[in-house]
């Protein structure tokens, strides 16, 4: 059962939003000057559906500093319209995009994507896989999901972090990693910020689908805004008590049967296997993976919920388990489409090949372009990292730019660091000349100097 919703989540992080927009502006212009920075943390991962978005390894600035150096909003990259309606709510552009907030590191190229929520179209590749899904659990556990698609991709942190025990000073809080409207309001990160609340509104089996939004990395499998799907299924102690084992036991064993028949019914008869591993809100937590294509691949994260998360929302008696899968990881195996930016394209060559209810038809490449390298060197101050240099990139060359790739590193005497960068332009749909090239990497290298704080080499 698919139930639309008013959305009063999103509602509510838009007035809190706006509330703060009014405070921080007039937050003294040092709080700008300066940034605290720490190594990444170890020992948590959040559920694969982050996978589509993997977090840099250089140090990453708190969530108490100022936000990195924001891209260039002043790119001709075409941006959504300026007011959008969500599960009933109106978000206007200014509720997101605020240049002069210093809390908030949300572009227009980013903006641009909210709304066009490609999970809910049913001929496009996600939206197959999702309606793929949707007929597993429809099948197997008849009129007993209920389904969300449409709820307001801005949240709070609370909901964002607070409300899966993500911890205080975790590195997925940065301004490195996630996109904040400002110190209280986010872009979600995964579709589990809405657990909390679908909880205490009494739902014990429901499934999340939508779009979510990370600072990350630029190559064939990485993109900011991707789309994930969270499952949760809470259970009774009268469902328990008659199976000769404990609750957690019994809450595992059925999100195994589940995930196992899940796996099946999209990639066939595969050879599965489970991994322990660890998360902040499930205990034990597992990961799933299959052996296709002669490769073990991981198709997802899970485990049983947190007992605190339950009591926290009104289920004290009950276990629950949750999983959590990115669907553009999927459907790039199963559908074979190389490179991750297809999946944005409105190109009738792509957009064509795919029709609702057919899983699984193999992508069929209608164009190979030549790649165009380029090459930027620059001394990096305390502050840099590699997401903030991906976000200028892509605040100027959009998705014509198809990988950015640290070739070179060095440390001089003096103790000054010097990176070099490979930038691949390359358009899925047409060729590119060389002055647009040329153009395009003059405009990056500007906006890395001027935004980044670094030493043009």
């Amino acid at each position: 059962m698919l139930i639309p919703r008013s959305s009063s989540c999103c509602a509510r992080a838009l007035r809190l939003s706006t509330h703060h927009h009014a405070i921080h502006m007039a937050v003294p212009s040092l709080l700008s000057s300066f940034c605290h920075l720490f190594p990444r943390g170890h020992g948590f991962k959040p559920f694969p559906q982050f996978l589509s978005s993997s977090c840099s390894a250089s140090p990453l600035s708190s969530l108490s500093s100022v936000p990195s150096p924001k891209p260039n909003r002043r790119s001709k990259i075409p941006v959504a319209a300026a007011l959008l309606e969500i599960g009933g709510v109106k978000i206007a552009k200014d509720d997101v995009v605020r240049e002069s907030d210093p809390t908030n590191n949300v572009p227009d190229n980013i903006f641009s994507k909210i709304g066009l929520q490609l999970h809910r179209r049913d001929n496009h590749p996600i939206g197959i896989l999702k309606n793929a899904i949707y007929d597993y659990f429809d099948t197997n556990y008849a009129s007993k999901f209920v389904k969300f698609d449409d709820l307001c991709p801005i949240v709070s942190v609370q909901q964002n972090f607070d409300e899966v025990l993500v911890p205080a000073d975790h590195v997925s809080r940065s301004y490195n990693d996630t996109y904040y409207v400002n110190a209280d309001t986010v872009l979600r990160c995964h579709t589990s910020a809405h657990q909390a609340e679908l909880l205490r509104e009494g739902h014990s089996h429901f499934l999340v689908t939508g779009d979510v939004y990370r600072r990350d990395s630029i190559d064939s499998t990485h993109y900011p805004v991707f789309h994930q799907m969270e499952g949760v299924c809470v259970f009774s102690p009268d469902e328990w008590k008659d199976s000769g084992t404990d609750a957690t036991s019994y809450a595992a064993m059925d999100l195994k049967k589940c995930l196992e028949g899940l796996a099946r019914h999209l990639f066939g008869a595969v050879e599965m296997r489970w991994v322990d591993t660890y998360f902040p809100f499930t205990n034990p937590s597992f990961e799933l993976e299959i052996y296709f294509q002669e490769n073990w691949m991981e198709v997802l994260g899970c485990g049983v919920t947190e007992q605190d998360i339950l009591t926290r929302n009104g289920r004290k008696d009950s276990v629950a388990w949750a999983f959590g899968l990115g669907l553009e990881r999927l459907a790039m195996v199963l559908f074979d489409i190389p490179d991750i930016r297809l999946f944005w394209s409105t190109d009738q060559r792509f957009t064509s090949q795919f029709s609702e209810g057919k899983l699984g038809v193999k992508f069929k490449p209608f164009s190979k372009f030549p790649p165009c390298y380029k090459d930027i060197s620059f001394w990096i101050s305390d502050s840099f990292t590699e997401n903030n240099l991906c976000e200028v990139v892509r605040g100027v060359a959009g998705d014509l730019v198809e990988e950015v790739k640290l070739i070179d590193n060095f440390t001089n005497k003096k103790g000054m660091t010097s990176q070099c960068y490979r930038i691949t332009y390359r358009s899925m749909e047409r060729s590119l000349t060389d002055e647009e090239i040329n153009q395009l990497q003059w405009n990056v290298r500007e906006a890395v100097q001027g935004k980044l704080y670094v030493t043009l080499r």
